[in-house]
């Protein structure tokens, strides 16, 4: 007995000491970003005294964590010199391009995942302003003329796939105005790491509730605006299109009236804000789409009607919003005639919301299902 329980003591010993060892020489590797702001992405951290004169921003490193080139501005919200009132709605500072300038930051990500930049942009100018995005070889160009929300402090996502471990994200301001101060404002960025989405059993229809989506700014309640032209493979809201000449919105269930379950998209720009999906299907084969459509419960008021298209079928729902939540349904019976159909939403009308007319709206559009018919 005292053999066996030394014998005992000692295998415990060297399985403690070994495991130990084991740990002690295991490569510590660092975390990867996954969600959330980038290092200084809300541009809290200030510059030094000496490396900024007034608002212009000395030097290539003089923005702790980022890189900048050109003329680029340290701005606190609020009024400025000349009677400019610069909003910066997701904290106190943020920084402003001027002409063919930029900011930038490199990061480690994982090579081959989908990723998605949540910032926050608006034009700071009475004229036309574009702000290009742009992470690794992938670019777009965001065009800030259209304001969504009149009261400043829109909130943009940008979709891109990691081709290489290290990735620059960079913002640069393209234009070349009357007035080189002149330039977008940026005053928050975050990133999040998207995993694959795939159809369901019953139903074919990827990420179809909306649940899967952009980064929301903490101190944000208006929603991330999904730019258009955004193909499926890079989007921003994972499985889908956003093929429209304006943007759609993302929008979740604590600061809107949301359908089902957290999140769901608003189609705030009539027939120019539109989203698309193809999905796999038998030729010759039925099919049923489901989906519904209400309103934001956010002031948006008026007829409503989506436009829904399966292939070549189409149907038309109406909803009668007053602006304080409500739901509708659709259906919409069809059947393939290739192995990849398009199912595409987008709203027929313009809306603005009741009590201001510069902010753009629409009816929401959630729980989109495809099943076989029976």
């Amino acid at each position: 007995m005292r053999m066996a329980s030394l014998l005992s003591s000692l295998l415990l010993a060297f399985s403690l000491l070994f495991s130990t060892s084991v740990s002690a020489i295991r490569p510590v590797h660092k975390q990867t970003y996954f969600e959330g702001l980038l290092p200084n992405g809300n541009f809290e951290v200030e510059p030094k005294p000496s490396e900024i004169s007034k608002t212009k921003l000395k030097g290539k490193y003089s923005l702790p964590k980022w890189e900048i080139d050109g003329f680029v501005e340290y701005i606190s919200g609020g009024p400025q010199p000349g009677g400019i009132y610069f909003p910066v709605a997701h904290g106190v500072h943020a920084v402003r391009l001027g002409n063919e300038a930029s900011i930038s930051q490199t990061m480690k990500l994982k090579k081959g995942s989908l990723y998605a930049l949540t910032f926050a942009a608006s034009r700071t100018c009475a004229q036309e302003e574009v702000l290009r995005v742009s992470a690794g070889a992938q670019t777009g160009e965001l065009p800030l003329q259209t304001l969504y929300d009149s009261y400043g402090g829109d909130v943009y996502a940008f979709g891109f796939l990691a081709r290489n471990v290290t990735v620059t994200v960079k913002f640069r301001n393209p234009g070349v105005q009357e007035d080189p101060a002149c330039g977008p404002l940026i005053d928050a960025v975050a990133i999040k790491e998207f995993f694959p989405v795939l159809p369901t059993r019953d139903n074919l229809v990827r990420n179809h509730d909306f649940e899967y989506g952009p980064h929301r700014l903490i101190n944000s309640s208006n929603g991330v605006l999904l730019p258009p032209k955004q193909e499926d493979a890079t989007s921003p809201l994972p499985g889908w299109i956003i093929e429209s000449l304006k943007a759609v919105k993302f929008i979740d269930a604590k600061h809107f009236n949301v359908p089902s379950g957290l999140s769901a998209v608003e189609l705030v720009a009539g027939r120019e804000s539109a989203i698309a999906q193809v999905i796999r299907t038998v030729p010759g084969k039925a099919y049923i789409l489901t989906f519904l459509i209400g309103d934001a419960k956010n002031g948006c008021h008026g007829d409503m009607l989506v436009e829904a298209f399966a292939g070549t079928s189409t149907v038309k729902v109406s909803h009668k919003s007053i602006g304080k939540g409500g739901v509708s349904n659709g259906t919409l019976r069809f059947t393939a005639t290739t192995y990849r159909t398009r199912i595409t939403f987008f709203s027929s009308h313009y809306h603005t919301k009741i009590n201001d007319i510069g902010s753009l709206c629409g009816p929401v559009l959630d729980n989109v299902k495809v099943t076989h018919a029976a």
